[in-house]
């Protein structure tokens, strides 16, 4: 629906029932104001005004396809609501502070599975679908581990030529499945979102352009630029692979797959939905999953409890903490991805936290996240057994000072928890 037409459905008909009923009433009805939705081609540079709305409706801008709950709804029970306030700025700060310097349309913060923290704003409610970005790209990862306990991934050691013969014979040959998981192929890829050259741009606009296979072939052409497994190089095209691969290896689309084995079972309250690369084609396995604030926790929670669903274990035993380690020494622990200027490290496509660093506090070296651009957040913490979900609108896509600020709001908010 193009922007004019949403105007005529949402005032119109307002309009002439306001005409219509001009004699028998003196007060004036409320006219809906129609929601500014940005153009798909300008996701990565939208006005600030158009933010909240296009992020709640991307299924009007990109094709979709939807990720089905099951028939019951897992309750998520209250608890005393946590105070939670920090240090930013010189300033001591609480939740309505944090919110609006950082432009936050929804939190919630779960202790022990239940609702210590829940707000909205930005037009957003309990029913809002909102898009994770790059948060995605950990469900589509715990997707493969769902593979693998299936056994339709026999290993993550395997090659991914394996299961993806189209990328043999290029910079693909010898990288093996974890090596993606871990963006450490060493296939070159240059991420930059605002840069209209980058293998990041070019991806989507391959995806605009509606073109079935084009991601995949656009990964299948990128050449070499390091050994295997020797460094890190953040790419959104090695987080897609991840689909390509639940689709080669279940006969399933990651949709449907992420429907049978955890939306449906874990109780979701609504459908998700989930962006694909052309019309009824492969979903987008780094970006442009959908779904509710309560949801997103939910999955915080599986998580959580080591991906076990009813006594079903849907998740290789030791799979998470595999997932969410580095290993002792490696390229990716914390604070060597980007020659020490960041604080976090990398596993199965999840951010790590270092452990005893003083510039994050209350969080151990347990800690992990997923994190998408313009200020997306699922933060767990086994230790504490605590799950955070944000939603943001930063008017860029990645801003450090506001990443900072958000670890120190959820840090404070642990430390307000266990002073309950």
């Amino acid at each position: 629906m193009t922007t004019l037409q949403r105007y005529r459905a949402a005032v119109l008909p307002a309009t002439i029932a306001l005409l219509l009923g001009a004699c028998a009433s003196s007060q004036t009805p409320p006219v809906a104001t129609p929601e500014r939705i940005g153009r798909a081609q300008d996701l990565y540079e939208l006005a600030p005004a158009y933010q909240a709305g296009t992020y709640r409706h991307m299924d009007e801008l990109f094709y979709t396809r939807t990720v089905h709950r099951g028939p019951k709804v897992h309750p998520l029970p209250a608890r005393s609501e946590v105070a939670v306030h920090y240090n930013a700025g010189g300033q001591r700060l609480g939740v309505d502070a944090f919110m609006q310097r950082n432009q936050v349309s929804g939190l919630l913060i779960l202790k022990d599975g239940k609702v210590a923290l829940e707000r909205y704003a930005m037009g957003n409610d309990a029913s809002t679908r909102w898009t994770s970005f790059s948060v995605v790209k950990s469900i589509s990862s715990t997707l493969i581990g769902a593979a693998v306990q299936q056994g339709r991934i026999a290993s993550v050691n395997d090659p991914v030529t394996r299961y993806l013969p189209q990328l043999k014979g290029g910079a693909y040959d010898g990288v093996s499945v974890e090596q993606v998981l871990q963006m450490s192929s060493g296939v070159a890829w240059d991420e930059t979102y605002r840069d209209p050259h980058s293998d990041r741009r070019r991806m989507f606009e391959l995806q605009l352009a509606n073109n079935p296979g084009a991601l995949l072939k656009q990964m299948s052409g990128l050449k070499k630029a390091q050994a295997p497994g020797t460094a890190f190089n953040y790419s959104t095209g090695e987080s897609h692979l991840q689909s390509e691969l639940v689709r080669a290896a279940t006969g399933m689309t990651a949709s449907d797959y992420l429907s049978e084995r955890i939306w449906a079972r874990l109780g979701m309250e609504r459908d998700a939905f989930w962006q694909l690369d052309s019309r009824a084609g492969q979903e987008i396995g780094s970006s442009g999953l959908s779904a509710t604030l309560r949801d997103y926790g939910r999955f915080g929670q599986f998580i959580l409890d080591d991906g076990v669903i009813d006594g079903e274990r849907i998740l290789p035993a030791g799979w998470l903490q595999r997932a969410t380690r580095a290993a002792p020494g490696s390229h990716l622990e914390p604070g060597k991805l980007y020659d020490g200027e960041y604080a976090l490290g990398y596993g199965y496509q999840w951010w790590l936290f270092p452990a005893g660093a003083a510039a994050l506090p209350n969080h151990d070296g347990g800690a992990f996240e997923a994190q998408g651009i313009f200020g997306q957040f699922l933060y767990i913490n086994p230790r504490e057994k605590v799950v955070a979900v944000v939603w943001s609108t930063w008017p860029k896509p990645e801003m450090d000072e506001r990443e900072r600020e958000t670890y120190a709001f959820i840090g404070a908010a642990i430390d307000a928890l266990n002073q309950q």
